[in-house]
């Protein structure tokens, strides 16, 4: 997400007791199947700007830059003369690398949790976060062992300093759980009877979208989701020069391919698309704020992304299509729900771009978890 994208929806989501009936399908909704969405998208801010920017990609890199230019001043630098430092090479030191590179991770890694701690302690402050018992993380830093660690660390520094939240980081991979997660954007009757449902994670690096098998026979609650086939458009490298308009019909493109090879495989495909978008979403589709990252004016009350995929692909097999857009936080968290019913208050932060985050209430309507054990929503 951007810098600034994480913000507080404009209007407080109705109390969960006040949940309607899932007969309706609505864009940014805070009434879904498995969780009330509490809020997301909180901007915090302190003297020094906005609190999530201190756990950030952009946040890690530099202060991966700051101990390497400090190790530079006395000619000591584990690194060499590499301008950037990818994390798979940080991974690799970390592990098994020369003993002074792998500390100057572990000193990486200390700092960052640190600041990552200071973020998660003054989210809980806020009135919205309030009595949230486990949060799990996910975005780019999770896609590493570096970012594993750190929030393992995070989690030690807050438990060893008395707070009892559970940090732990997403277990499906990012890539794969903003995908997931879509599935559980929809109501139950619109998923039975199917094998497969489409997602969509958009970002502001890339596109994804991927064939979601639902497996609801192993577990009604989508529990046992999976990527059946997933495509990717990295777009970061031609950003200003691609316009909204390219975008938006390069992933219809990749959409109808996507139809083309569940049919190939015998998959029945629901007629719904589920998306995660960066930004505050209008219940009308439209991005309110926080989608500057994404190429062209994504943020236009001209502009929306439903109804322009809609427009491309009007039905999927016999029926009309739906699509349904909310935050990507959001999405991405919910590719955890099915696991959180033991859980009554708990979010999700995505260390990407910016901060991602969002707070749940768990619902979860016993219909939706017949056939899982107790032991299968726990995590090992």
């Amino acid at each position: 997400m951007a810098r600034g994208a994480a913000r507080k929806r404009s209007s407080k989501p109705s109390e969960p007791d006040a949940t309607p009936p899932l007969s309706v399908l609505s864009h940014g909704a805070a009434h879904l199947p498995l969780v009330h969405v509490d809020t997301y998208n909180e901007e915090l801010r302190d003297p020094e700007g906005f609190v999530g920017d201190r756990a950030s990609n952009r946040a890690f890199n530099t202060i991966v830059e700051e101990w390497r230019e400090r190790l530079r001043r006395v000619g000591r630098d584990p690194f060499g003369p590499d301008e950037q430092i990818k994390k798979k090479k940080l991974d690799k030191a970390l592990i098994d690398g020369d003993p002074k590179e792998a500390g100057l991770v572990q000193s990486v890694i200390e700092e960052f949790a640190k600041e990552f701690a200071t973020v998660v302690r003054r989210f809980l402050r806020n009135k919205d976060w309030a009595d949230t018992s486990c949060i799990v993380v996910g975005g780019g830093l999770r896609k590493s062992r570096v970012g594993e660690v750190a929030i393992g660390r995070a989690a030690a520094l807050l438990n060893g300093d008395g707070c009892t939240v559970d940090l732990k980081p997403i277990r499906n991979h990012p890539d794969e759980a903003g995908l997931i997660g879509c599935a559980l954007l929809a109501p139950p009757w619109v998923l039975k009877g199917h094998d497969a449902v489409l997602g969509v994670d958009i970002g502001g690096s890339n596109i994804r979208a991927g064939l979601v098998s639902l497996n609801l026979k192993k577990a009604p609650d989508l529990g046992k989701a999976q990527i059946h086939e997933m495509e990717l458009w990295c777009y970061a490298d031609q950003r200003e020069r691609t316009t909204r308009d390219q975008a938006v019909e390069r992933l219809a493109k990749m959409l109808r391919g996507l139809i083309s090879r569940a049919g190939k495989a015998k998959l029945k495909l629901a007629p719904f698309v589920g998306i995660g978008c960066p930004g505050i979403i209008r219940d009308d589709g439209s991005i309110e704020k926080g989608a500057q990252n994404l190429p062209g004016n994504w943020e236009s009350k001209s502009f929306n992304l439903p109804k322009a995929l809609h427009e491309a692909i009007p039905t999927i097999g016999d029926y009309k299509s739906t699509f349904m857009l909310h935050n990507d936080a959001v999405v991405q968290g919910l590719s955890e729900a099915p696991f959180m019913c033991d859980i009554e208050h708990w979010g999700v932060m995505t260390i990407g771009t910016g901060l991602g985050n969002a707070r749940f209430t768990s619902i979860c309507p016993p219909q939706l978890r017949k056939g899982r054990k107790k032991s299968d929503r726990k995590r090992k």
